[in-house]
């Protein structure tokens, strides 16, 4: 066959640096080939019949049955070429939308989200959108009455538009395999699918919040989904997972305690969460109530809501602890300073009085103990506005948590730093922080006064830009002082059977109409443990808080300590962390009485 033959069937000779990629072909190419083989077939019948006529003026009839059964071949050929060509040319350049099922658009290259021991959070499954094409549907008053049967989510007046239309378009997303099916029986004519890959949560409202959500187009919109979006598309196209540092283990029983407290002090909401303090891992985060990704959130439904980075709160007496490290850091105080808590501290006309009032000098424990705001405000208003600010600004108070998640919000700082504003910072109020950020504060406290970055990485950030906040000698006394509050002070709801809990108590009032109304507030308790040993020993930090408990008392002693408490005991096997006895209390939790001074010795 001739270079032109070639040519004129349709082929070309690949284009210079084109590689190995066959000939080109065009659809003008194809229906030329097609007409040339039709005629030249076409040539070859009327030579067969023209041969049969002169046969037969030949005389030579014993020839007839062959030319005949030649020319009934020749046809029966014709036909099947055409219908393979016009079926090659339909498949190759008709319209997409009137193909078959049409066209799938790309599957999502997204990985699968697990937790630090492999659970699957989030994953892919292919779902289904419904097109039809109304020019196709025979019957369409019939059509529209088997499909909402059928499928009876579908928008009814979606499916009108569509069915009244004169173009293919799509009418519902997200079909399972079973609802494909189920339309797919109807047998009707013009409706065809389209695989979708869905990103869904099996774990339904678990984890919710952390966890976020992506989109249909494969990106991710808030949560770990977004703060890690690029990541986890780049696990999806090496066919791998995206581990995060939470421990489904530990979440869910934080969740499931969380919603028991929320719901026993009928409260407006409540959040809850667990952290590696050496490491900022965040175990277990919960924000309460919760919504289940998988459904529609209808707007304005405050539940999608993550109150643990979102949320601002005053907290109370939770910043107390950072009063007293400040204090003890800088050498302002020790454990036997003495604060005149005799009387109401007077600054200009604000009188600073005690929730729980001793009317005594107390030693700075006692202040801790007694959680006097008293105490901590005339500490704060010595120490001065520049070290208040200083420490606040190490502690990351000042700053929104430095977290990978976007939803990580600002806190409410004063504008000026008078004395009556460092009183009320001193005890937790004027400052509007999240959840998060006392957390982190918290565990610098606890870890030998190292502010670490808080994380959803497993096994911790390694790009993480840590700073020290106090010394570890002051890391050791606070972790001293919170578990001597949960043995002999405000704390004592939050003790766990042999595991060391300290933390401190944080209650405070909700401004409405711009007074502090007492009806309406927020308790909570950041609390360690275990909170003996060495500063750098494995120890967690747990902080529950409580917003709005609806029935009396609202403090965060009898609202959050409790849960919190509950939380260390189920959570401590899966943590690793032993059961032992301390000074005060057995491993099992019975209470070791306390050495009696004989009569006569010195006390």
């Amino acid at each position: 066959m001739s270079v032109q033959d070639h040519r004129d069937m349709g082929w070309s000779r690949p284009a210079p640096g084109a590689g190995l990629q066959g000939p080109q072909i065009n659809g003008a190419a194809i229906e030329g080939f097609l007409a040339k083989l039709t005629n030249r077939i076409g040539a070859m019948i009327w030579d067969v019949e023209n041969a049969y006529g002169r046969a037969r003026a030949h005389d030579r009839a014993q020839d007839d049955p062959r030319f005949r059964i030649f020319m009934v071949m020749a046809v029966f050929a014709l036909v099947f070429i055409v219908l393979v060509g016009g079926a090659s040319h339909a498949a190759l350049f008709a319209d997409k939308g009137r193909v078959g099922y049409g066209v799938s658009r790309p599957m999502l290259a997204r990985g699968d989200v697990v937790d630090r021991n492999g659970m699957l959070l989030a994953t892919n499954i292919t779902h289904y959108g419904l097109y039809i094409d109304p020019r196709e549907v025979w019957d369409r008053d019939q059509a529209r009455a088997q499909l909402l049967e059928a499928l009876p989510r579908i928008s009814a007046s979606k499916l009108d538009r569509v069915l009244d239309g004169d173009r293919r378009l799509i009418v519902a997303t997200g079909l399972t395999p079973a609802e494909r099916r189920a339309v797919h029986a109807l047998a009707l004519g013009g409706v065809t699918f389209e695989p979708e890959d869905r990103r869904v949560y099996p774990l339904g409202a678990s984890a919710s919040h952390l966890l976020g959500r992506a989109d249909t187009g494969g990106q991710g919109v808030s949560g770990v989904e977004l703060a890690f979006n690029d990541q986890i598309r780049a696990a999806g196209a090496d066919g791998g997972d995206f581990p995060i540092s939470i421990d489904m283990r530990v979440q869910g029983v934080v969740e499931n305690e969380l919603a028991a407290a929320a719901i026993e002090n009928k409260a407006k909401g409540a959040v809850a969460i667990v952290a590696d303090v050496q490491t900022g891992e965040i175990l277990a985060m919960a924000s309460w109530p919760s919504y289940d990704p998988n459904r529609p959130v209808a707007a304005g439904d405050t539940s999608v809501l993550n109150r643990v980075t979102s949320a601002h709160y005053e907290m109370g007496s939770v910043f107390k602890s950072f009063t007293v490290a400040a204090g003890l850091d800088t050498g302002r105080a020790d454990m036997n300073t003495l604060f005149d808590a005799s009387q109401a501290f007077q600054i200009g006309k604000r009188r600073i009085t005690d929730f729980h009032a001793k009317n005594k000098v107390m030693t700075l424990e006692e202040v801790f103990l007694n959680s006097s705001n008293i105490g901590t405000s005339r500490l704060a208003v010595e120490m001065g506005p520049d070290v208040m600010r200083d420490y606040f600004k190490r502690l990351g108070l000042l700053d929104a948590a430095p977290i990978e998640l976007r939803e990580s919000n600002r806190p409410t700082v004063p504008r000026k730093w008078d004395d009556s504003t460092l009183a009320s910072l001193s005890f937790g109020y004027g400052i509007m922080a999240t959840p998060l950020q006392a957390v982190a504060a918290y565990n610098a406290l606890s870890n030998g006064g190292i502010y670490v970055p808080p994380t959803l990485r497993r096994g911790g950030n390694p790009n993480a830009k840590t700073h020290r906040v106090v010394s570890p000698e002051t890391s050791a006394t606070m972790l001293e002082l919170m578990r001597r509050n949960v043995t002999r002070g405000s704390g004592g709801r939050a003790n766990a059977p042999g595991l060391r809990v300290g933390g401190k108590t944080g209650s405070a009032n909700k401004l409405v109409n711009g007074r502090y109304d007492p009806t309406v507030a927020v308790g909570s308790f950041a609390a360690v443990f275990p909170s003996d040993g060495p500063v750098n020993a494995k120890r967690y930090s747990v902080f529950v808080l409580i917003d709005e408990p609806g029935q009396y008392p609202r403090t965060g002693g009898f609202v959050a300590a409790p849960a919190v408490g509950r939380i260390a005991d189920r959570i401590a096997e899966f943590l690793g962390v032993e059961r032992k006895a301390d000074r005060w209390f057995t491993a099992t939790g019975e209470r070791i009485p306390e050495p009696q001074v004989a009569e006569g010795m010195a006390q």
